[in-house]
């Protein structure tokens, strides 16, 4: 893939609606039939999304391509620490907020930024020189 076909935001409006159509597809075939309840739903979008967030910028990025060298068993552990960071965040976070009678659509904004902050943090954990140079400077 050419990424200067596309600036940095299109690559990850592009990322972040293929994973939209992807974890509605999976809520629609696999979660709904089981009985997932409905304000659970935005985990499984959270989820899929929070990779497209973390990961543009890490391709994007001249100056963080050095990542792409480590071994693929390490970027796949990098990958499960996101992917569990923003369920279980997303998860705890909504387990907080669904008995305050907030609108759906606030929970699910408060939900992102649980799920999205602890799977990032996750992801600076195992990887701190990718930011490092940023936070010196």
């Amino acid at each position: 893939m050419d990424k200067q076909r596309l600036p940095r935001w299109g690559w990850l409006l592009l990322g972040l609606f293929a994973m939209s159509v992807l974890s509605t597809a999976i809520n629609m075939a696999l979660l709904d039939p089981r009985g997932l309840e409905e304000a659970y739903q935005i985990v499984t979008v959270i989820t899929m999304m929070a990779p497209v967030l973390i990961y543009v910028g890490v391709w994007y990025d001249e100056h963080r391509q050095h990542y792409w060298e480590h071994p693929t068993e390490r970027i796949i552990g990098d990958l499960t620490f996101v992917l569990f960071g923003a369920l279980i965040g997303s998860t705890m976070t909504l387990a907080v907020i669904l008995g305050l009678g907030l609108p759906r659509v606030i929970q699910d904004i408060i939900a992102m930024g649980g799920g999205f902050m602890l799977s990032w943090g996750l992801f600076w954990w195992r990887n701190p020189d990718l930011y490092f140079e940023e936070a010196t400077s």
